[in-house]
């Protein structure tokens, strides 16, 4: 399946960050734009993100876009309201089906890997639904190399749907995957569908060392701020403002300087940005526009290599956040 270079997700924003009128706005923006995959989940904020992404597509036509949400975490009180069984996944799938008011995804993926659940079932319950015509591909998020690996074996040895993406963290500031599981996906034939390709908004330049985050910014709102604490410190926020000034000496935002790295890595499909406003899809677009030269790709990379994260030991997301 082809996916846009740029995905439009919701997971903050649609059903708590912004009104659903600016929500159904950011989307008609990214339409405009010729974004075509749209990323959500069945737990962002509690379905509503699924509701409000079903009612803005509302009218396109639907083999013109891409719809891709996930199953894992909690959806509710019951232990079976959660994990990767073939319970959870097969009335995950039909809760996700009726609230973005369509009859099929185009990629259902396992938002973590289940230690709980036979992978075996899994992978045969996702199977069992592609066959069915619900869902067109599977996918899964931050699994590590090693279960990437496994699970293509898996579908390999049972005759079952091969994964074909993986929805890693991804940026100038984390750069987990590099060493173990861009690797092995590209062995395995598997893409990358990165998120939070601009480091909850730190690689656009807007948080200045020394200086409290902007009122409205991710940092200061209840919902956004657990995630962007780790890099809300002047070791970290000074290297990122000397790299916002190197990006608009060369005649470029931050914002897609950060873009068009992420996406120069060949296994890199996709990159999924938020907005809180359409203006800030166009924005994200121009990254398209970017061409990264040596000399450019050599200088943001000096200036933020020594502060990026690279350790693949690290988990990456708290429940239910991502």
């Amino acid at each position: 399946m082809v996916v846009s270079a740029i995905s439009y997700g919701n997971w903050i924003t649609h059903g708590g960050q912004v009104e659903e009128e600016t929500a159904v706005a950011c989307v008609r923006a990214a339409l405009d734009a010729g974004i075509t995959t749209f990323d959500t989940a069945d737990v962002y904020a509690g379905g509503a993100a699924e509701e409000v992404l079903g009612r803005a597509l509302a009218g396109v036509r639907r083999d013109s876009i891409e719809i891709c949400t996930k199953v894992f975490w909690p959806t509710g009180p019951n232990p079976n309201n959660r994990g990767l069984s073939r319970k959870h996944i097969i009335e995950s799938c039909e809760g996700s089906l009726r609230r973005l008011q369509t009859d099929h995804l185009d990629l259902l993926q396992a938002h973590r890997y289940d230690v709980e659940t036979p992978l075996d079932e899994t992978l045969r319950a996702f199977d069992d639904l592609v066959r069915a015509g619900k869902v067109h591909y599977i996918g899964v998020s931050e699994w590590t190399a090693d279960q990437i690996r496994e699970a293509v074996a898996v579908a390999d040895r049972m005759g079952l749907d091969r994964i074909v993406s993986n929805q890693p963290q991804y940026s100038l500031l984390w750069r987990v995957i590099e060493q173990k599981v861009i690797p092995a996906c590209e062995k395995a034939g598997v893409s990358q569908i990165v998120w939070s390709p601009l480091a909850q908004g730190v690689l656009t330049g807007k948080y200045a060392p020394g200086a409290p985050p902007p009122k409205q910014s991710r940092a200061a709102a209840p919902t956004g701020a657990a995630m962007i604490r780790r890099y809300m410190h002047d070791e970290i926020l000074e290297p990122v403002a000397r790299y916002a000034e190197i990006c608009r000496q060369a005649g470029h935002t931050p914002a897609s300087v950060a873009l068009a790295w992420v996406l120069h890595n060949p296994n890199v499909a996709s990159a999924i940005v938020g907005a809180s406003r359409p203006e800030q899809v166009k924005e994200n677009v121009m990254a398209l526009d970017v061409e990264l030269g040596a000399d450019l790709l050599a200088a943001v990379e000096a200036v933020l290599a020594p502060v990026a994260e690279t350790d693949p030991g690290l988990t990456v997301s708290p429940p239910g956040r991502t």
